[in-house]
Protein backbone atom coordinates (compact mmCIF):
# COMPACT_ATOMS: atom_id res chain seq x y z
CA UNK A 1 0.00 0.00 0.00
CA UNK A 2 1.34 3.40 -0.87
CA UNK A 3 1.86 6.19 1.60
CA UNK A 4 1.47 5.78 5.33
CA UNK A 5 -1.54 3.46 5.17
CA UNK A 6 -5.07 3.84 6.47
CA UNK A 7 -5.99 4.73 10.04
CA UNK A 8 -6.84 1.02 10.50
CA UNK A 9 -3.42 -0.22 9.38
CA UNK A 10 -1.71 2.47 11.44
CA UNK A 11 -3.71 1.43 14.52
CA UNK A 12 -2.83 -2.25 13.98
CA UNK A 13 0.86 -1.43 13.52
CA UNK A 14 0.94 0.80 16.61
CA UNK A 15 -0.86 -1.92 18.55
CA UNK A 16 1.80 -4.43 17.48
CA UNK A 17 -0.74 -6.71 15.80
CA UNK A 18 0.33 -8.95 12.95
CA UNK A 19 -1.90 -8.50 9.91
CA UNK A 20 -2.00 -9.16 6.19
CA UNK A 21 -3.63 -6.83 3.68
CA UNK A 22 -5.82 -8.29 0.94
CA UNK A 23 -6.74 -5.86 -1.85
CA UNK A 24 -9.57 -6.76 -4.21
CA UNK A 25 -11.49 -5.10 -7.02
CA UNK A 26 -14.76 -3.47 -6.01
CA UNK A 27 -17.53 -4.03 -8.55
CA UNK A 28 -20.30 -2.13 -6.79
CA UNK A 29 -22.22 -5.18 -5.57
CA UNK A 30 -25.04 -4.61 -3.11
CA UNK A 31 -23.14 -6.23 -0.23
CA UNK A 32 -19.58 -4.99 0.27
CA UNK A 33 -18.73 -7.77 2.72
CA UNK A 34 -20.02 -10.63 0.60
CA UNK A 35 -18.23 -9.16 -2.41
CA UNK A 36 -14.99 -9.06 -0.40
CA UNK A 37 -15.41 -12.68 0.71
CA UNK A 38 -16.16 -13.85 -2.83
CA UNK A 39 -13.30 -11.84 -4.34
CA UNK A 40 -10.84 -13.23 -1.80
CA UNK A 41 -12.18 -16.80 -2.07
CA UNK A 42 -12.85 -16.86 1.68
CA UNK A 43 -15.87 -18.31 3.45
CA UNK A 44 -18.47 -15.71 4.39
CA UNK A 45 -18.38 -16.65 8.08
CA UNK A 46 -14.73 -15.57 8.31
CA UNK A 47 -15.16 -12.10 6.78
CA UNK A 48 -16.67 -9.60 9.22
CA UNK A 49 -18.54 -6.40 8.48
CA UNK A 50 -18.47 -3.35 10.71
CA UNK A 51 -21.90 -1.91 11.41
CA UNK A 52 -22.68 1.19 13.45
CA UNK A 53 -25.85 1.22 15.51
CA UNK A 54 -27.32 3.57 18.06
CA UNK A 55 -27.96 2.03 21.47
CA UNK A 56 -29.94 4.25 23.84
CA UNK A 57 -28.74 7.30 21.90
CA UNK A 58 -25.04 6.31 21.81
CA UNK A 59 -23.18 5.01 18.75
CA UNK A 60 -21.94 1.43 19.14
CA UNK A 61 -20.07 -0.77 16.65
CA UNK A 62 -21.15 -4.33 15.92
CA UNK A 63 -18.69 -6.58 14.08
CA UNK A 64 -20.49 -9.57 12.56
CA UNK A 65 -19.87 -12.14 9.80
CA UNK A 66 -21.01 -11.00 6.36
CA UNK A 67 -23.09 -14.20 6.19
CA UNK A 68 -25.43 -12.85 8.88
CA UNK A 69 -27.19 -9.73 10.06
CA UNK A 70 -26.67 -7.69 13.18
CA UNK A 71 -29.09 -8.69 15.92
CA UNK A 72 -29.90 -5.26 17.33
CA UNK A 73 -31.52 -6.57 20.51
CA UNK A 74 -28.47 -8.76 21.24
CA UNK A 75 -26.16 -5.79 20.57
CA UNK A 76 -28.08 -3.64 23.05
CA UNK A 77 -27.92 -6.43 25.64
CA UNK A 78 -24.15 -6.85 25.08
CA UNK A 79 -23.56 -3.23 26.10
CA UNK A 80 -26.20 -3.21 28.87
CA UNK A 81 -28.55 -1.10 26.79
CA UNK A 82 -32.25 -1.30 26.13
CA UNK A 83 -33.00 -0.17 22.60
CA UNK A 84 -30.90 -0.33 19.44
CA UNK A 85 -31.40 0.79 15.88
CA UNK A 86 -29.08 1.17 12.94
CA UNK A 87 -27.27 4.51 12.98
CA UNK A 88 -27.79 7.14 10.34
CA UNK A 89 -25.10 6.40 7.69
CA UNK A 90 -23.87 10.02 7.73
CA UNK A 91 -23.47 9.89 11.54
CA UNK A 92 -21.58 6.59 11.24
CA UNK A 93 -19.24 8.10 8.64
CA UNK A 94 -18.64 11.24 10.71
CA UNK A 95 -17.91 9.30 13.91
CA UNK A 96 -15.64 6.69 12.32
CA UNK A 97 -13.93 8.79 9.66
CA UNK A 98 -14.63 6.10 7.06
CA UNK A 99 -17.11 5.78 4.19
CA UNK A 100 -19.85 3.13 4.06
CA UNK A 101 -18.46 -0.11 2.71
CA UNK A 102 -15.05 0.77 4.10
CA UNK A 103 -15.76 1.28 7.80
CA UNK A 104 -13.14 -0.52 9.84
CA UNK A 105 -13.45 -1.38 13.51
CA UNK A 106 -9.84 -0.18 13.86
CA UNK A 107 -8.52 3.38 13.76
CA UNK A 108 -11.85 5.15 14.00
CA UNK A 109 -11.87 8.93 14.39
CA UNK A 110 -13.90 8.62 17.59
CA UNK A 111 -13.36 5.41 19.52
CA UNK A 112 -16.78 3.80 19.75
CA UNK A 113 -17.83 0.97 22.04
CA UNK A 114 -17.41 -2.24 20.06
CA UNK A 115 -18.92 -5.71 20.23
CA UNK A 116 -17.36 -8.50 18.15
CA UNK A 117 -19.53 -11.51 17.41
CA UNK A 118 -18.35 -14.52 19.42
CA UNK A 119 -18.04 -16.61 16.24
CA UNK A 120 -14.76 -14.81 15.47
CA UNK A 121 -13.08 -17.04 18.05
CA UNK A 122 -13.72 -20.08 15.82
CA UNK A 123 -11.06 -18.93 13.35
CA UNK A 124 -7.29 -18.49 13.66
CA UNK A 125 -7.68 -15.25 11.66
CA UNK A 126 -10.60 -13.13 10.48
CA UNK A 127 -10.99 -10.45 7.84
CA UNK A 128 -12.24 -6.90 8.48
CA UNK A 129 -12.15 -3.74 6.41
CA UNK A 130 -8.75 -2.11 6.41
CA UNK A 131 -10.36 1.30 6.13
CA UNK A 132 -11.34 1.61 2.50
CA UNK A 133 -13.44 -0.21 -0.03
CA UNK A 134 -11.42 -2.87 -1.80
CA UNK A 135 -9.00 -3.56 1.06
CA UNK A 136 -9.42 -6.20 3.75
CA UNK A 137 -7.17 -6.81 6.74
CA UNK A 138 -6.61 -10.34 8.04
CA UNK A 139 -5.68 -10.60 11.71
CA UNK A 140 -6.15 -12.81 14.75
CA UNK A 141 -9.50 -12.36 16.51
CA UNK A 142 -7.79 -11.73 19.84
CA UNK A 143 -5.87 -8.82 18.27
CA UNK A 144 -9.10 -7.38 16.83
CA UNK A 145 -10.73 -7.59 20.26
CA UNK A 146 -7.70 -6.16 22.05
CA UNK A 147 -7.17 -3.25 19.65
CA UNK A 148 -10.83 -2.20 19.71
CA UNK A 149 -11.24 -2.87 23.44
CA UNK A 150 -14.27 -4.91 22.41
CA UNK A 151 -16.53 -7.23 24.28
CA UNK A 152 -17.75 -10.37 22.57
CA UNK A 153 -21.26 -11.69 22.32
CA UNK A 154 -23.67 -13.63 20.13
CA UNK A 155 -24.85 -10.60 18.14
CA UNK A 156 -25.45 -12.23 14.74
CA UNK A 157 -28.87 -13.15 13.38
CA UNK A 158 -28.60 -15.49 10.41
CA UNK A 159 -29.80 -14.01 7.14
Amino acid sequence: MSGKGTPATIAATRGKAAYTLHPYTVSGAASYGEEAADSLGTEHGRVFKTLVAEVDGTLVVGVVPVAGKLDLKALATAVSGKKAQMADPAAAERATGYVRGGISPLGQRKRLRTVVDASAAHYPTVFVSAGRRGLQMELAPHDLIRLTNAVTGAITALS
